[in-house]
């Protein structure tokens, strides 16, 4: 039997897989599947991460103070965030019985780009109008990507999915990241494009994250094939309601995937958590905003070949092998988080977590679609999209009570620990088709 090390030394082996991967990629609908990521990437690292914050507290401003701005932009992501938890499962169960889960995904993308265009027209002071296009948005963005993650198995044969769902997470990593690049540049520039201030250019980059996730939305309405149903007969809604109940139950009895699930929402939780605080722990040690701007940047221009590695990785070990590793370097990472001091060592975690966050979100994906059941694809992602939607509020609750309580933030960092390691011990509970192992290529 080989080694891994002595497999990667194998020239042919290496050939073999660039020739098998070059074959995937390049296959159109992969490759137009792909593109969505690339497209609505944009608006979550510019609009959600970066610009709202920005204009929320300065441009939209109505004379607030900083923590008022705070609890509007949490509400907002709040209602956004429960809104979409709720409603992904039962848009799920209906495109399933329709055979339209395509259909669905670009109705959401146009609700998504028709309103991050409208926060362009959203003047001076008007917080209110200018959350309210945010939040529908953010549910066009939430919505879409949940019936968008279910196309994989349409695309895909289930051999390929550990290696197409790093494609798509890859894709998206570059994509998000050179639109942003040209934003952070426009804003640090403005009258290098002819704007009066940054809150122009700000405005402005709504508009064009507005027409990059429209544009490159397109290929996946083109060349992506779905397997379609009939028409939906009348009261299709309410029997897709009752369905998702069914569903809730359905998922309850196949304990392997409901441990699974658990295991996700757990570690997933933990790595939002990180994820979301990261600029707030660094603005806390001193760090200054061009220096966190520089690290979301790097976290995804590494995100992007790191993900195509892990599609490798989940291929040839097996995607729970894969999981097993990026959680680990979290926990490292997580730890070594608690003695940052400078710009440079924030910059080194940035590249860490750059290295593994893909390789989580993607091999996760691609490890669900192996337990979903044949023709549930839509209603079963849903659920999972619902979890990942209420991720990331156990976590910030509970470093804030740990730091509350030890007066320490560094130590209510320390507390992710419980939720990653708690994830990986019902990770490592779930048994797989093939006898308990993740090896399924």
């Amino acid at each position: 039997m080989k080694t891994p090390w002595s497999w990667c030394c194998d020239s042919a082996a290496i050939t073999q897989t660039a020739d098998a991967l070059n074959a995937i990629w390049f296959r159109r609908p992969i490759l137009a599947w792909a593109l969505y990521d690339w497209a609505n990437s944009a608006f979550a690292l510019s609009v959600m991460t970066s610009f709202i914050p920005v204009l929320l507290a300065g441009y939209w401003n109505d004379g607030a103070e900083s923590t008022v701005t705070t609890f509007r932009l949490g509400l907002a992501n709040g209602i956004g965030s429960l809104i979409v938890a709720i409603i992904a499962p039962a848009i799920g169960a209906l495109a399933d019985r329709a055979g339209r889960r395509k259909r669905g995904v670009l109705i959401f993308t146009a609700l998504g780009v028709v309103m991050t265009g409208a926060m362009y027209l959203v003047g001076a002071g008007q917080w209110l109008l200018g959350l309210s296009c945010y939040l529908l948005a953010s549910i066009g963005f939430a919505a879409g990507n949940s019936l968008y993650d279910s196309l994989l198995v349409d695309i895909a044969s289930p051999d390929e999915y550990d290696r197409v769902s790093a494609y798509g997470f890859g894709v998206g990593y570059l994509g998000g990241a050179l639109l942003f690049s040209v934003n952070v540049w426009m804003i640090s520039a403005p009258e290098t494009f002819g704007l009066d201030s940054q809150a122009d250019a700000v405005r402005v980059a709504f508009l064009m994250v507005a027409v990059w996730w429209a544009v490159f939305s397109l290929p996946l309405a083109l060349f992506v094939p779905e397997k379609r149903g009939p028409k939906p007969p009348p009261g299709a809604i309410r029997a897709a309601f009752l369905e998702l109940f069914n569903t809730l139950r359905s998922v309850r009895a196949q304990r392997d995937l409901w441990v699974f699930l658990m295991a996700y929402w757990l570690y997933i939780d933990g790595v939002y958590t990180i994820i979301k605080m990261a600029v707030d722990f660094g603005l806390s040690q001193g760090l200054g905003m061009e220096a966190l701007i520089g690290a979301i940047l790097v976290t995804n221009f590494v995100g992007f070949p790191a993900a195509m590695v892990f599609g490798w990785v989940g291929d040839r070990f097996g995607a729970r092998n894969g999981l097993y590793a990026s959680l680990s370097i979290y926990i490292v990472v997580t730890i070594a988080a608690t003695t940052v001091t400078t710009e440079a060592e924030f910059y080194a975690l940035a590249v860490a977590i750059g290295l593994v966050q893909g390789g989580v979100q993607s091999l996760s994906r691609s490890l669900f679609a192996r337990l979903v059941p044949p023709g549930k694809t839509g209603e079963y992602f849903g659920f999972y999209n619902m979890l990942g939607k209420f991720a990331a509020i156990l976590g910030p609750l509970l470093v804030g009570v740990v730091a509350v309580i030890t007066g320490s933030q560094r130590v209510g960092l320390l507390s992710i620990l419980i939720l990653l390691i708690a994830g990986l011990f019902l990770l490592s509970r779930v048994q797989l088709e093939d006898g308990g192992s993740a090896e399924n290529a």
